[in-house]
């Protein structure tokens, strides 16, 4: 893989500078995407060191039941659906994405400073909800400034190179409140202040270090020249055709897709670990995602994002069989943490490239959102509705019933993709049309990007 220091998407070229042909299967990625992966890994090992105790805080050392967790944890999976169109329209008509980016990772940033008070469950659904309602405003700008830095036949890439970085912080962040309770028992405190200073750096480099860039057509470059009306914005692409379809699978699929806490606490209850180790299983899972982001997301640029996407459903089917049949329990935990990375490799990235591909240039920011909020409405309501099958019927058989439903969703799902399912990738993009890059408050880099060496 080359990764370009220009904050441009280097177009298709024939040859290398040197006349020889360019490896089939290289892809450039820019240093804005780089960037914007220290960024979120920062904000990650932020986020995931709270994630990571939660479910024990919650329900261990604050003694609330497990539909407490399972509502808190809705919150958490859910309620950024409730901005995340409104973000990523902001960013598509004012043509700021980096900074509506900004404002969601800043209010994320000053939400972890409530962490540090509240220790009843209002205060912590309100705490937890402005977190992820900063998430909501700034994902789909923050995926749309990558769209616009990237080739259009290289966007799984550029995904997966992000959520890579994205998941070194994802990995460390459970690391870091390990060793925070390995030193500190009950240091729920010292985690969360750790987490507010990583928030707050990453918040920096973003404001300070990431060009403002947003993809556009050259007609409409060429009507804004010569004073012409802003067309209307077309929500029709967002809401009809191929964008219809992933929508509606998106969210059949996230229905089925409880949080990973509650596989996390069925894994612990057959194992009974100590509570220091908790974290661990977060880093498994995560371990698993950064190996496998960047190969899922070429795949996907291979042989169709979509089929990538639903057939990765596979990956959270196979976790939740290994965490309710009576295999062996280091096997289960293996097993459950690898299909789990698996699983969000093959959906994170993919979900955000396939809404892109089916939308304009225009469009990508809302496309994008579009699809994330369904995703977490779902989600939602899943980690809700979880919580109160567990406490009325138990781990083990709630966690066969989602499975059993999940495979009856997953080829459901296919169904309705089965056009973007079968059709190649280059005829199922909305937007054929040539798009160039805006870059907005940066000077323009006329020097030809510079390659790395492929790692080793």
């Amino acid at each position: 893989m080359y990764i370009s220091f220009s904050n441009k998407p280097k177009q298709a070229e024939p040859s290398s500078p040197d006349g020889a042909r360019r490896q089939p299967g290289r892809r450039t990625v820019s240093s804005t995407v780089v960037t914007l992966g220290i960024v979120s890994m920062l904000t990650d090992i932020s986020s995931e060191s709270v994630a990571a105790i939660l479910p024990l805080y919650v329900t261990g050392f604050l003694g609330m039941s497990t539909i407490a967790f399972g509502v808190l944890d809705g919150f958490y999976q859910g309620v950024s659906a409730l901005v995340r169109i409104a973000g990523g329209y902001t960013s598509d008509r004012i043509g700021r994405p980096k900074w509506v980016a900004f404002t969601g990772y800043a209010l994320a940033a000053v939400a972890r400073i409530g962490l540090l008070f509240a220790t009843g469950f209002a205060a912590l659904t309100a705490v937890i909800s402005a977190d992820r309602i900063g998430k909501g405003i700034r994902t789909a700008p923050r995926d749309a400034v990558i769209t616009a830095s990237s080739r259009p036949d290289s966007l799984g890439t550029s995904f997966g190179v992000h959520r890579m970085l994205d998941n070194i912080g994802a990995a460390i962040g459970p690391l870091l409140a390990f060793f925070i309770l390995l030193l500190i028992p009950d240091g729920y405190g010292t985690i969360f202040a750790a987490s507010l200073a990583f928030a707050v750096i990453g918040v920096t480099i973003l404001g300070l270090f990431v060009p403002n860039v947003r993809a556009r057509r050259r007609d409409a470059a060429d009507a804004r020249a010569t004073n012409t009306p802003r067309p209307k914005f077309a929500w029709g692409v967002v809401t009809s055709g191929p964008m219809r379809r992933v929508l509606a699978a998106a969210g059949i699929l996230g229905l089925l897709t409880i949080g990973d806490g509650f596989v996390y606490l069925a894994l612990q209850a057959r194992n009974d670990f100590a509570a220091q180790w908790f974290p661990l299983l977060y880093v498994g899972t995560n371990i698993a995602f950064l190996a496998l982001a960047i190969p899922l997301g070429r795949l996907a640029d291979r042989i169709g994002r979509a089929r990538v996407f639903v057939y990765g459903h596979a990956g959270i089917l196979g976790a939740y069989l290994a965490a309710a049949l009576p295999i062996a329990d280091a096997a289960a935990t293996v097993l459950c943490l690898v299909l789990l990375g698996a699983f969000y490799a093959a959906t994170d990235g993919v979900l955000a490239a396939l809404a892109a591909q089916l939308t304009t240039p225009e469009t990508h920011g809302t496309g994008i959102a579009a699809a994330q909020t369904v995703v977490a409405l779902s989600r939602f309501l899943s980690a809700a509705g979880f919580g109160i099958l567990w406490f009325h019927v138990g781990r083990e058989a709630s966690m066969l019933i989602v499975a059993g439903a999940l495979i009856v969703a997953i080829p459901l799902a296919a169904l309705l993709l089965r056009p973007l399912l079968s059709a190649p990738r280059a005829e199922a993009t909305a937007d054929p049309d040539h798009t160039d890059v805006e870059r907005i408050e940066a000077e323009p880099i006329d020097a030809e990007p510079v390659e790395a060496e492929p790692r080793t």
